[in-house]
């Protein structure tokens, strides 16, 4: 079996089996284990890359090792709307809804930040399902996780002004990060909130005058008082 040190290259760091193994043991048993890492396979993103696209035929499900994942749905006038973000040791509740109904893709994943994942034939979903206890309780988990996430998010959209959904989108992409400095523009914070840059850079302007932010060009940096 290969040694479980891992590889940096350009930034990614390369899972072997064993760190893949030790990473998942926690949450699956071990013949479902075994089988993960018999038919599954590494797969890596760099930060900005199109993991999934809208429209697309899934034959993998990711389940992310490394990194954060960004997933989003499009709306009928062509903007994005997040819905959530994956983090390691987690899957996409709705990609499993699309492998399983062997529907093409309604979202798009993109890498927050370089990411590692285990790629699983999505053909193995449905039996796993059946076969493995510990399977049917991480899809059943996940789908419950994402479900009550976008029950927040539409909350948040129908009871809270913009300028609420900005300061809590800046301490969540702070807590997923751990970071306070963020890379990220003004555009791509109104893309992820439906809303115009005009907007944003007016909301964060008005933080940064408060003492809560320093902007910078894609950069914004969040201050103790935020």
């Amino acid at each position: 079996m290969e040694s479980a040190v891992i590889v940096q290259s350009s930034g990614i760091a390369y899972f072997c089996i064993m760190e893949v193994n030790e990473l998942l043991k926690d949450i699956f048993e071990p013949e479902l284990m075994a089988e993960i890492l018999a038919v599954g396979k590494r797969k890596t993103a760099k930060e900005g890359e199109v993991i999934i696209s809208i429209g697309q035929r899934l034959l993998f499900m990711p389940i992310v090792l490394e990194g954060t994942v960004k997933v989003s749905m499009m709306q009928p006038d062509g903007r994005e709307l997040l819905m959530y973000y994956l983090s390691a040791s987690e899957g996409c509740a709705m990609s499993f809804t699309c492998c399983m109904q062997e529907a093409k893709s309604e979202i798009m994943a993109v890498a927050e930040d370089d990411v590692e994942m285990w790629m699983i034939p999505v053909e193995y979903m449905d039996s796993w399902m059946h076969k493995y206890p510990s399977w049917k309780s991480f899809v059943m988990r996940t789908m419950q996780n994402r479900f009550f996430e976008m029950l927040r998010a539409l909350d948040m959209v129908v009871f809270n002004g913009l300028d609420v959904r900005l300061s809590n989108y800046l301490r969540e992409k702070s807590k997923i990060s751990g970071k306070t400095v963020l890379n990220v523009s003004h555009e791509e914070i109104a893309n992820d909130l439906a809303s115009s840059r005009v907007v944003i850079s007016r909301l964060l302007k008005k933080l940064e005058n408060d003492g809560k932010v320093l902007l910078y060009r894609n950069q914004i940096k969040l201050l103790k008082d935020f």
